[in-house]
């Protein structure tokens, strides 16, 4: 039998050494966990496509909001959600549409659809939340 050597015992002293390690196994564990869940939440974000639609000069509050009801029936075509706050500046750059599951009819259903109202200067498509929001 081996003699009772400082930390190979089984006392008190020999078990901190096993304490930390599990503790660090723990902490490491948690770690990637919350690292792998963040990585999912990038991912699904980076998988987004948007269609931000530009107006003209001068473009009223109402015909913004008209555009964007009149081509939200569109399938696999959501309009984002409006700012809270709706001055002229936001409500200018408030029509987006989430085109993360459209395919391209439905793209250019939202097109032609656009093209019907003059006061639309144009239209852009990013990813990526390049949308700003």
């Amino acid at each position: 039998m081996l003699p009772d050597l400082p930390g190979r015992g089984t006392g008190p002293a020999a078990r901190r050494p096993r304490t930390a390690v599990l503790g660090t196994c723990l902490a490491v564990g948690i770690a990637v966990a919350a690292g792998l869940s963040g990585c999912s939440k990038f991912n699904a974000a980076l998988g987004q496509q948007w269609a931000t639609v530009s107006f003209k000069a001068n473009t009223t509050q109402a015909t913004v909001l008209q555009v964007r009801a009149a081509c939200s029936h569109i399938p696999n075509v959501q309009a984002k959600p409006m700012p809270r706050q709706r001055d002229p500046q936001t409500v200018m750059y408030a029509v987006t549409y989430r085109t993360t599951n459209a395919s391209d009819a439905n793209i250019a259903q939202l097109e032609q659809c656009l093209q019907r109202f003059p006061s639309v200067a144009g239209i852009e498509f990013g990813d990526s939340g390049d949308d700003g929001g």
